[in-house]
């Protein structure tokens, strides 16, 4: 058969184009490293640039941790929620304007709940305004060596100009780990209770994977899955940073498997210090495969957790080769996610100063001045318009929100009768231009039954009157309860 030069190449290029579809998409983002020593037990793209969506609270607490040691804070200082910070997008804690919070108890809660108004809240108490802090996040990831990381939010809502990388984000956590020991416990919180709500971890590794005792997750649409986590087995403690899976579960199987193989090779690749970095970059945006059309990072991901899992047995080689791998029960990491969701002892938390407490106040003021300094206005300043709503689901509401705004409804109902007065005072002034014809064309009101009593029949109402009685039956009442 004879075919035309342009009938191959059509042929050769769809045939190029059917195995790019078949061959798995390229490896995202992840490094697992010996707390300890530093060494690099494994890593995958671990200097590409990324969006870090809520593990970005990890630098939130460490620059908060480092404020508190220098005694610029305490744990027991009350922080203030701001307008600013009660604008911020869920996940929310959903506390008032005015509201205080201990530093303690707001760093559990932006550990567990990934709240993002206790965030700013943070940022404002140690720094005077979000700004400030961010500066300090930056000067602290260069004092660390995180090279690619820039910051400009403490909370890790979408901002195309906040990129991280996992390797930064292991040095971070290891740093975390190794300057504040004594507060290992805030990244391995299984739960909190706030009043009668009790809170879960967004971390599935907690309390299913062997040892697993930290630190965060994070998501947004561009950024994908992200998780930095932490296991202890012997004395030994890994961190391992998962970057861009297409779901909580996914990543979740992943960062078992790299752990599992970092528990049971221990020798190091490489350090971190030698692992190359051009600086920060642009980051990837995933939305679309990530919110969207999922199926192709779902299968990329299965099978790098093929290639990351190990068998897992006793660690003795001897033992292994005669028990045949099977000294130790252990659990699939593809079905670590799947386990029930363990029952932890809830932490405590509670809105208000600490008992007996007579210190300060953390707020908004002009950056640098002190904890207790007056607010400075400008500390208040107006957040920029919202981008498009459908760029992330955490720009939608949380259902799980813990809101203590009562008011809430009632401001509604205000709204809402204010905006009925407005369109009867309209349609008042169209009726009084256009006379007789406004008039007719105006809805006419259905005829009551008068009653015995009346003497004499009831007058038409007027368009105004009209346009109040059919608003004003979809109001409910300020008294009755609505949803926060």
């Amino acid at each position: 058969m004879i075919f035309s030069k342009s009938t191959l190449i059509a042929a050769a290029t769809a045939l190029l184009v059917s195995l790019g579809a078949a061959a798995p998409a390229r490896a995202t983002p992840s490094i697992v490293i010996d707390v300890s020593s530093g060494a690099v037990l494994s890593h995958d793209q671990a200097t590409a640039a990324w969006f870090p969506a809520s593990v970005t609270k990890l630098m939130t607490a460490y620059v908060a941790l480092e404020a508190a040691r220098q005694g610029r804070i305490s744990l027991d200082t009350p922080v203030m929620m701001s307008p600013r910070a009660c604008r911020e997008a869920p996940s929310k804690m959903g506390f008032r304007a005015g509201s205080e919070v201990t530093l303690h108890n707001a760093l559990v809660m932006l550990m567990v709940k990934s709240a993002n108004d206790i965030a700013v809240a943070i940022a404002e108490g140690v720094s005077g305004s979000v700004e400030a802090f961010a500066d300090e996040m930056n000067r602290a990831s260069a004092s660390l060596g995180m090279t690619q990381s820039v910051w400009y939010n403490p909370n890790g809502l979408p901002d195309q100009r906040q990129v991280t990388s996992a390797r930064d984000l292991a040095i971070l956590g290891r740093a975390l780990y190794l300057q504040f020991p004594e507060h290992a416990n805030l990244f391995n919180i299984g739960a909190m209770q706030l009043g009668k709500q009790i809170i879960p971890t967004h971390n599935h590794l907690l309390g299913r994977y062997p040892g697993a005792d930290g630190m965060k997750t994070g998501f947004t649409c561009s950024a994908g899955f992200n998780l930095v986590a932490s296991a202890t087995r012997g004395g030994r403690r890994l961190i391992a940073v998962v970057l861009g899976a297409p779901n909580p579960i996914l990543r979740t199987a992943k960062t078992a498997a790299l752990l599992d193989r970092g528990f049971q090779s221990g020798a190091a690749v490489a350090s971190l210090a030698s692992l190359p970095s051009s600086g920060p970059s642009a980051a990837p945006d995933l939305r679309e495969a990530v919110c969207h059309h999922r199926g192709p990072g779902a299968a990329q991901f299965l099978a790098e957790i093929e290639d990351a899992s190990v068998p897992v047995g006793s660690g003795v080689p001897l033992l292994d080769a005669l028990s045949g791998a099977q000294q130790q029960p252990h659990v699939n990491a593809k079905e670590i996610a799947h386990l029930p969701r363990p029952r932890f002892e809830p932490v405590p938390v509670y809105v208000g100063r600490a008992p007996g407490y007579v210190g300060p106040v953390a707020r908004t003021r002009a950056p640098g001045a002190p904890v207790g300094e007056q607010p400075d206005l400008t500390a208040y300043a107006a957040q920029p318009e919202p981008g498009d709503a459908n760029a992330s689901p955490i720009s939608k509401p949380a259902p799980d929100a813990v809101s203590l705004r009562r008011a809430k409804h009632a401001k509604a109902v205000k709204a809402a009768r204010a905006a009925a007065a407005r369109a009867a005072r309209a349609e008042a002034a169209r009726s009084d231009a256009g006379g007789a014809e406004a008039i007719e064309s105006a809805p006419a009101p259905k005829p009551k039954a008068a009653p015995k009593s009346a003497a004499r029949p009831k007058a038409p109402a007027s368009p105004a009157e009209a346009q109040k009685r059919a608003v004003a039956p979809k109001l409910r009442s300020p008294a009755e309860p609505g949803k926060s």
